[in-house]
């Protein structure tokens, strides 16, 4: 089973390669998905990594969390279920 990795304190020039590369040294990388702003299109400085393994996800939290790359000290652990923030016109909340 994989594992889905949050990277975070990301340089806003790394790609997806980099990551991808970078994170093969661990283990079988299946996906990187590196955030940007909405509107201009901008890193927002994380993303996500899946990894092929659980065992693959964890050596790679042990191997980068805390690792300098691009003059920035990584912070990677497994990444946490989206919440539902109810987004939208009126938060989800009815009025009458």
């Amino acid at each position: 089973m994989s594992m889905k990795l949050y990277v975070g304190n990301l340089a806003f020039q790394t790609t997806n390669e980099e990551l991808q590369g970078l994170f093969a040294q661990v283990g079988t990388v299946e996906s990187v998905s590196l955030v940007t702003e909405r509107d201009t299109g901008r890193p927002r400085g994380f993303g996500f990594i899946e990894m092929g393994s659980r065992s693959e996800g964890e050596a790679a939290i042990n191997k980068f969390n805390g690792a300098e790359v691009g003059g920035r000290s990584l912070t990677v652990n497994e990444a946490k279920p989206r919440e539902n923030r109810g987004g939208g016109f009126g938060g989800g909340r009815s009025r009458y």
